[in-house]
């Protein structure tokens, strides 16, 4: 090959990588395997490697990592990169609206629009583009001033190096959020734990970390992602942006990830409202939040409001209850849970964190406990997410003063007194018939998320279990009034009540049952992917784990664990007990439904949050995607649809409107 098909075929390659890319990150809707997609540039390496006077800087390659660094060099912010004011109260936010409104000098009953944004707990990265090519990444330093950190942020796989345009601006500059995600945040703490190092406190702290190294390999390593989320300049574009929620679809246009849930609300009532239903789901999505940001939309507005010294008026972070606090573990105890796993639990110093008085926390494993060097006494972070049990995320060692102490595991179950075994990382009661491990088999059986038979609360569950009457949670099912009222405390009335609750519990979906099985490993999220994928009973028994990995979210724990379940005759025997007292699912209407299996899109500003949309659609069977695609079914349109509109006409989607998705819903 000649130097000039050298030339030629790498800026093809270059060419077709960068535009791939874009649709893999940005519009969610790749045109080509990843294998396919790995042979293009390998190609591309191979010919860099062979003809280095070619090198680019903004090559798909530089992915990887380029050459260390010495230092990072200052970079001074053309505009300064100034931070929110925070507020913690609706009233706080109405107070914002309120001097907004004042400021503007318009009538207290005016209806302004703001747009509605996830608030990312990550690290902000400003990023300039020249003519379509990355030129600088930096960081906020105090604002005026930051960091170069444009190597390390060249191999965050999702930013685009090289703008997927015919015609980029001429210049642009754009701010958004560097993340890990939590599956990545988690995998990176056990790889420091495993080498002796101190886990990171947060994904914040890790992602921070991640873009400073000196070497830009180490960064490349960590799987960074980045969310951008506001254009702070923009020249040469052809079109004048007008507001915050049509530059956020510009961002998209342009080339760049943006978030899903972006809204815009029409008056402060909506902001709050939102900001309670993102608040719901945090703890469902794969990466951080800590609140949300309002935005005055209007950017005629915005100048008018300007800024002061630290930060604009037309904007607030309304911040979500702190999840992280710092405490003393008093002592560390172990429970038996409902496979038999001992689990050790810090009794902690009371401490408040988001709204709720902690005083317990789970430190998973003996191994967990060595690798983050926990001891009795110590002073430790603490982190509490929604339901889920508060854990100690790592202990304060400088404040150690010699009266702390380590913890052992015991080799007889506290519970039955049976010799303990250790079985990988875990360490297991050896009696099957733990009284510990079934009652709390039947808590979670019981539990709202599981089959929600109401009124069984512990002491109920412990009687059941000592006086021999549950030795299997389908034996509830077998229960009647007279053996109710010969427990303490239970009279005629909640006798009755309880069987009620046991008999509407028959009718429940298919997810909901698996999950209330409490196979190992197998929480809400992955029983709904479960029953997604197999649709009934049958088949899942005989799911193998190659099926199991070919599901997306489950990796190979997940599937030895269900394969591990379903191959033991006592689970089966159970299940078959289930059925025979009446237990059904009752979720066959949605696979029914007209519009299972069909997906939507939201644009523009709805009657209702779109959590609420969403949540009516997937009851049904549908899908709700954040991306428009030529296989999308719907694009559903509020009042002030962006640019999905104009995609989804010249694509051929089908256009509905609420009032027509509601009549759909009713189908």
């Amino acid at each position: 090959m000649t130097e000039n098909e050298a030339k030629k075929r790498i800026d093809e390659l270059r060419k077709a990588l960068h535009y791939h890319n874009y649709r893999y990150y940005v519009l969610d809707d790749p045109i080509i395997s990843d294998s396919e997609y790995d042979s293009l540039l390998i190609e591309l390496k191979e010919l860099e490697e062979k003809f280095p006077e070619f090198y680019d800087e903004n090559s798909p390659t530089v992915k990887v990592g380029g050459k260390p660094l010495n230092k990072f060099d200052k970079v001074e912010h053309r505009i300064p990169m100034v931070s929110l004011d925070d507020g913690f109260s609706d009233n706080e936010i109405r107070d914002f609206d309120s001097k907004v409104k004042k400021f503007l000098g318009v009538s207290h009953n005016e209806v302004i629009d703001y747009s509605v944004e996830p608030k990312f707990d990550g690290l902000s990265i400003d990023l300039i583009y020249k003519n379509g090519k990355l030129e600088v990444a930096s960081t906020r330093g105090d604002g005026f001033v930051g960091e170069n950190v444009t190597q390390n942020v060249r191999t965050i796989k999702n930013v685009p190096l090289v703008l997927s345009l015919e015609n980029p601006p001429v210049y642009i500059d754009v701010q958004g959020e560097v993340l890990l995600t939590k599956e990545e945040f988690n995998k990176i703490n056990s790889e420091r734990m495993e080498k002796g190092l101190q886990p990171f406190a947060n994904p914040r702290n890790a992602a921070a970390g991640s873009i400073r190294q000196l070497d830009p390999k180490e960064t490349a390593k960590r799987n960074l992602i980045m969310i951008m989320y506001y254009i702070r300049q923009i020249d040469g574009y052809g079109r004048k942006i007008l507001t915050q929620h049509e530059s956020l679809e510009v961002l998209k246009e342009i080339g760049f990830p943006i978030s899903e849930y972006n809204e815009l609300a029409h008056g402060i009532e909506k902001a709050i409202e939102y900001k309670k239903e993102l608040e719901k789901i945090r703890d469902s999505l794969p990466y951080e939040l800590d609140g949300v940001v309002i935005k005055v939309d209007r950017f005629d507005f915005q100048e008018k409001l300007g800024f002061t010294t630290k930060s604009p008026r037309w904007a607030i972070a309304f911040k979500f209850p702190a999840e992280q606090a710092t405490t003393k573990i008093l002592d560390i105890q172990v429970n038996v849970g409902r496979t038999g796993i001992l689990t050790p639990v810090a009794i902690l110093e009371p401490v408040n964190i988001g709204g709720v008085t902690v005083s317990r926390a789970s430190l998973h494993t003996m191994d967990e406990i060595e690798k983050k060097d926990i001891m009795i006494g110590d002073t430790v972070f603490v982190q509490r997410a929604g339901d889920v049990i508060p854990e100690v995320v790592k202990p304060v060692k400088d404040l150690r003063d010699g009266t702390q102490r380590p913890f052992k595991m015991p080799d007889r179950c506290p519970v039955c007194g049976s010799k303990v075994i250790k079985d990988g990382a875990y360490y297991m009661c050896s009696n099957i018939n733990c009284p510990s491990a079934l009652k709390e088999s039947i808590k979670h059986f019981v539990s709202r998320k599981a089959m929600n038979i109401d009124g069984f609360g512990d002491k109920i569950v412990e009687q059941l279990v000592d006086k021999g009457i549950v030795k299997d949670v389908s034996d509830i099912y077998t229960l009647d009034k007279e053996t109710l009222m010969s427990l303490d405390r239970v009279g005629e009335k909640l006798a009755e009540n309880l069987l009620t609750s046991i008999e509407r519990s028959k009718g429940t979906t298919f997810a909901k049952f698996i999950y209330a099985l409490g196979i190992r490993h197998v929480g809400e999220y992955v029983a709904k992917l479960l029953a997604e994928r197999f649709r009934n009973l049958e088949n899942l028994k005989e799911s193998t784990k190659e099926k199991l990995l070919g599901i997306n979210g489950i990796g190979e724990e997940i599937a030895n664990s269900v394969v591990s379940f379903f191959s033991e005759k006592r689970n089966l025997d159970t299940i078959d007990k289930l059925l025979s007292y009446g237990v059904h699912f009752e979720d066959k209407k949605k696979e029914q439904s007209k519009i299972s299996g069909n997906s939507f899109v939201f644009t523009g500003t709805l009657s209702k949050p779109r959590g609420y949309f969403k949540e009516l659609v997937e009851k049904k069977g549908g899908i709700v995607r954040s991306s428009m695609s030529k296989n999308l079914d719907y694009l559903v349109v509020g009042d002030n649809p962006g640019s999905k509109l104009n995609r989804a006409e010249s694509l051929g989607v089908k256009i509905i409107n609420e009032r027509e998705l509601l009549k759909l819903l009713e189908e």
